[in-house]
């Protein structure tokens, strides 16, 4: 919370200056396209088609894959929600996502070909999000939600984004009953080489201010986690063209840090 309180008197303070950078920024990034291509694939191998009258179910064994790459076995069904970067800003297609480099990191760790899915548009905040975009999921073994980065824009307080976090979360459930869910946390803002100071610093403050409620939201949650967003934010080629958005360098480097939260594939000796 003491992050949260640093926060506001600085934004107030230095609000002036702040709005001037804040609609320089707007006026000279780049609006990139989301990914385009499909939205829903297959990492690690080919997904058999289970027999007639067999119907697929989390973890069933009729929903199985095979591989020409060495994965193998019932398919892992990752599901990624939220904002520009779940949609693939910044990156021609969702071979280059964080959707994609996560479904190869997860057969890569599983052994086990990857069904993954995007629900996500540029520009949506929590709110919409649970509105408009959890209603498109569809069934799978584990969610990861990528949210925060328009809270931040907004200025929206950390109060309120907890309440609509925790609604996010059980809009997730009553669409999927009881699936693991994945909170990606903030990005490191306060590093970001494209933004001037002291905006940068001012949104870095509240940054970690909204990160801190991810974290005490998935405390509070049975299934949910929240997943560090630790990346080398300074590595050459880690933005793209707009200095703001990941490149396909940037996307790599989150799903890395990502991949090892996500939970073990039902039927797993890990998963018991």
């Amino acid at each position: 919370m003491s992050v949260g309180w640093l926060a506001s008197p600085a934004t107030v303070v230095l609000a002036p200056m702040l709005a001037v950078q804040g609609m320089r920024i707007r006026r000279g990034i780049p609006r990139l396209p989301e990914a385009a291509g499909p939205r829903t694939g297959v990492a690690g191998g080919a997904v058999v088609v289970p027999p007639a009258g067999v119907s697929e179910s989390p973890g069933a064994e009729g929903a199985a894959g095979t591989s020409s790459g060495g994965a193998a076995g019932p398919v892992f069904r990752l599901a990624v929600l939220g904002e520009s970067t779940a949609a693939g800003v910044g990156v021609a297609t969702h071979d280059e996502s964080l959707a994609g480099f996560l479904a190869r990191g997860a057969a890569a760790r599983t052994g086990r070909p990857v069904r993954w899915q995007v629900a996500a548009r540029s520009g949506v905040n929590t709110r919409t999000t649970t509105a408009e975009l959890v209603p498109l999921l569809e069934p799978a073994d584990v969610v990861v939600v990528a949210l925060g980065v328009n809270e931040l824009l907004e200025l929206n307080r950390p109060r309120r984004f907890r309440g609509e976090l925790r609604e996010l979360v059980a809009a997730v459930r009553r669409r999927l009953p009881g699936v693991p869910i994945v909170v990606a946390g903030m990005p490191p803002v306060g590093r970001f080489p494209a933004l001037p100071q002291p905006l940068r610093a001012v949104l870095g403050l509240r940054a970690r201010a909204l990160d801190h409620v991810m974290r005490d939201v998935a405390r509070g949650a049975e299934g949910v986690v929240h997943a560090t967003a630790e990346v080398p934010v300074e590595t050459a080629g880690f933005f793209a063209s707009d200095g703001f958005h990941p490149s396909a360098t940037g996307y790599r480097h989150w799903a890395e840090a990502l991949v090892q939260a996500l939970p073990d594939p039902p039927g797993s000796p890990a998963a018991g």
